[in-house]
Parts: C-alpha cells; sequence; structure tokens
C-alpha cells in the first residue's frame, strides 16, 4: 500500500503529530504534507495540496485535519474522485468506508481527542468498502461529479468556458 498522506493546518497540527507517531509506530508509512508548526496558515492550501494528490490517482488514502474538519471537507470534496468523510466517532468513521469507500478522513481537532482519533485511523485503514448496493450509489456520485461543470480537475487542465481543456 502506498503511504497514507496526512495533513493539517496550525489547530491540527498537534494531532496531525500525534497520528503520524502512532501510525509510524504501527508500520504504517506516512507522507507528510504539512503544515510543519503551530504557526497560523490557511488550511485550503494543505487540504488542496493531499486531494489532488488523490484525485490525480497517485496516492490512494489520506488524512486531513484541523479545527473543525469542515473547511478541509469542502476544499478535498472539489477535486473529482475525492470522497472526503468529516467524521467525529468510529462507528461514522466505519460507515465512511463500508458505504461510501472514502478515501479521505477529515477530523476536526477541537472535537476529537487523540486516543479517540487513534482509534478512528485504524478503523478507517482496516474497514473495506462493502460494494454491492453501495457501489452503485459511489458510481452515481462519480457520474454526478462528472456531469458537473464545476468538476475540473485544476491540477491537470485549465477551465475555458464550459470545456475542461488539458
Amino acid at each position: 500500500m502506498n503511504p497514507i498522506l496526512i495533513a493539517s493546518d496550525h489547530a491540527g497540527f498537534d494531532l496531525k503529530e500525534k497520528i503520524m507517531t502512532f501510525l509510524i509506530k504501527k508500520g504504517i508509512r506516512v507522507k507528510d504534507l504539512g503544515t510543519y508548526s503551530k504557526e497560523s496558515c490557511d488550511y485550503p492550501v494543505y487540504a488542496y495540496e493531499l486531494a489532488k494528490n488523490i484525485s490525480s490517482g497517485k496516492y490512494q488514502r489520506g488524512i486531513l485535519i484541523c479545527k473543525s474538519g469542515i473547511g478541509n471537507s469542502i476544499v478535498a470534496n472539489r477535486l473529482r474522485g475525492v470522497r472526503a468523510a468529516l467524521c467525529h466517532c468510529v462507528k461514522i468513521t466505519k460507515l465512511s468506508r463500508e458505504h461510501n469507500d472514502s478515501n479521505v478522513l477529515v477530523m476536526g481537532s477541537g472535537f476529537v481527542k487523540a486516543d479517540l482519533a487513534k482509534r478512528m485511523v485504524l478503523a478507517w485503514i482496516n474497514t473495506k468498502f462493502l460494494g454491492g448496493r453501495h457501489l452503485r450509489r459511489v458510481k452515481l456520485i462519480d457520474s454526478i461529479d462528472k456531469k458537473n461543470n464545476n468538476s475540473c480537475q485544476v491540477a491537470q487542465c485549465a477551465r475555458v468556458g464550459k470545456e475542461c481543456v488539458k
């Protein structure tokens, strides 16, 4: 498995560091996309960088952390093929994998403490997508994504009028 990407803003920095250490101790490879300090920064920069790598297919999974998780979710889900799930408990985290095949786990450091976050991350990594009727629904999401004119993969092309031009 490719490394799991991880990124945060300043508000998620401490939790990101704890999760990275936890994963590395478990033998799971992690690629840190920043931020690298508690200095104030703009979460969209880091969320976009992670989501771009998922959208391109270069990496399969990522974890985003900010204060609430909401902003990171909004940014990540703008990119085609990204299914970012803002989770707050282990049950929701498992469902995000089983039913939605989430490829980005988003957490809010103001609402999820380190012990819970570690359990959530392990559940997310170890839970498989169920397929079946859920696959049909994920394919519907993908078809909506392809039809949506706002779904241009900015990393690979530039929008001209209503067409995505590489």
